[in-house]
């Protein structure tokens, strides 16, 4: 897994304590999965900044882990809300690249918005190379940038703002140069790969009172569950823990668990966020999403946050959720 942020302090005065956390999540997921993590928080390319900064910290991580065959990618501002859930990587044993996104808006509608490129895969491979390079050429590194931003302004008409940006980027090269790359990308739509956080968040009290019902149970199975056993076998509570959901579904309108909650739009570094909605929103937002993932990891160290809007942790008695 790579991830990174800026090299300087946080203008948002709460912005570095939100990041931090945010990392903590990602380090949670990866112990508890073994999979190792780097974080990067310097430029590696003078002229790449801000989201196409990400391309030389994959290509570089490419080229230090050799025996890798995924590379994960994951913005600083998205966390893992379910600490079970494993990626289905055999899904994805003809392709090359996966992010989150729907074919028809790319292919179709043509909609800057039809993937999100904050979160993705990419197989440690010379394609990925390739497609590194011709992707980072539409950057601000390129004399062409300008031009590049008119292009794609041109080509997705529902673009936001005018210079060249990685997510339409990406969206121009599955569209535009399908007949090079595409079959090798995966646009995942099934489940959370990565979720808009202001559909999600609202949920998640909800989900998390699903999961503590379904643990209640009398049966052999649930109270299996509701053990408490070493953070190592995480996964195979997950694996238990699923034929309770089998019919709870994935994405929006599910009580699954989302798989990884995206604060696209809000920016915990800058304070800067979108006009939809106020910072507030964003960053109780952040808190609850926050709390709610760490109640999984804290569960087996013999706590809980009483409410995925306290912060404080509560011991637990060893029969939770039955007792509590």
């Amino acid at each position: 897994m790579v991830t990174g942020s800026q090299p300087s302090a946080c203008r948002n005065p709460i912005g570095d304590h939100l990041l931090l956390r945010f990392f903590k999540n990602k380090v949670d997921y990866c112990r508890i999965h073994e999979h190792e993590i780097f974080y990067n928080n310097a430029l590696l390319h003078p002229r790449m900044g801000r989201y196409w900064a990400k391309l030389p910290v994959i290509r570089a991580a490419m080229v230090a882990h050799p025996e890798a065959e995924w590379i994960w990618w994951v913005d600083s501002d998205a966390l893992f809300t379910d600490m079970e859930f494993k990626l289905p990587l055999d899904r994805y044993k003809n392709h090359n690249f996966v992010v989150h996104g729907w074919t028809h808006l790319v292919m179709e509608t043509h909609s800057w918005t039809g993937l999100n490129a904050g979160v993705f895969l990419i197989r440690n491979s010379q394609w990925a190379m390739d497609f590194l390079e011709v992707w980072a050429s539409m950057g601000p590194q390129t004399p062409d940038y300008e031009k590049w931003g008119e292009t794609l302004r041109s080509t997705f008409k529902d673009k936001a703002f005018p210079e060249s940006d990685d997510q339409t980027g990406l969206a121009y090269l599955i569209y535009k140069e399908k007949d090079k790359w595409a079959d090798k990308i995966y646009l995942e739509s099934e489940y959370y790969f990565e979720g808009y956080w202001a559909e999600i968040v609202g949920t998640l009290d909800k989900i998390e009172a699903r999961y503590a019902e379904i643990e209640r149970g009398e049966e052999d199975s649930a109270v299996r569950l509701r053990r408490r056993h070493a953070e190592k076998v995480s996964e195979q509570y997950g694996a238990f823990r699923e034929e309770y959901l089998r019919e709870a579904g994935y994405g929006k309108g599910s009580w699954r668990r989302p798989f990884v909650t995206h604060f696209t739009g809000c920016q915990p570094c800058s304070g800067a966020h979108n006009e939809m909605y106020s910072g507030e929103s964003c960053w109780d937002g952040m808190r609850k999403a926050l709390n709610f993932a760490d109640n999984q990891v804290l569960r087996k160290y013999g706590y809980v946050h009483p409410s995925t809007g306290d912060s404080a942790a509560t011991p637990l008695p060893f029969d939770y959720p039955a007792e509590f």
